[in-house]
């Protein structure tokens, strides 16, 4: 069984495994699989940050819909974590996880800030907020017009 540590870390690698491509569709759907294992039947993940709006997810599916939607984008020609923390808090089941995202895709480098916040039972997440900032992450897959676009549109 993996400790909180290792299962946040295991997410964030797969992620970026998922973000650059390349695979084929055997072993992205492999990919997505080991992911969502990594999450509790039961779930409440969260980012509250999204520009549109928090939409809870529920369920280790709707985990791997997460995973899975839009497949990765064109371009990726590094995707990586870095500058990476692990913080252990008082309750043993809750870590932070301080990071990173950092590539090039299409040439152009990013960097796409992190703090998750997760706790992590049996293996397992079953609670995360993950603060991402989105705006940098629009920028680095060149959708930030569509993203300003949306947020003139009252939701």
């Amino acid at each position: 069984m993996r400790t909180p540590e290792e299962t946040v870390r295991a997410v964030a690698d797969g992620v970026c495994r998922l973000m650059r491509g390349g695979l084929t569709a055997a072993e992205e759907a492999a990919q997505i699989d080991e992911l969502a294992s990594c999450y509790a039947d039961t779930t409440d993940v969260r980012h509250p940050f999204s520009p549109l709006g928090d939409t809870p997810l529920r369920s280790r599916a709707a985990m791997r819909e997460h995973f899975a939607a839009g497949g990765p984008p064109g371009g990726v020609e590094r995707y990586d974590v870095v500058d990476d923390h692990v913080y252990a808090t008082p309750d043993p089941e809750v870590v932070i996880f301080e990071f990173r995202y950092a590539g090039v895709i299409d040439g152009r480098p990013f960097t796409m800030p992190c703090i998750f916040v997760v706790r992590v039972r049996d293996g397992r997440i079953v609670e995360s907020r993950d603060y991402v900032d989105h705006v940098a992450a629009a920028r680095a897959f060149g959708r930030l017009p569509a993203l300003v676009a949306a947020l003139k549109v009252p939701h």
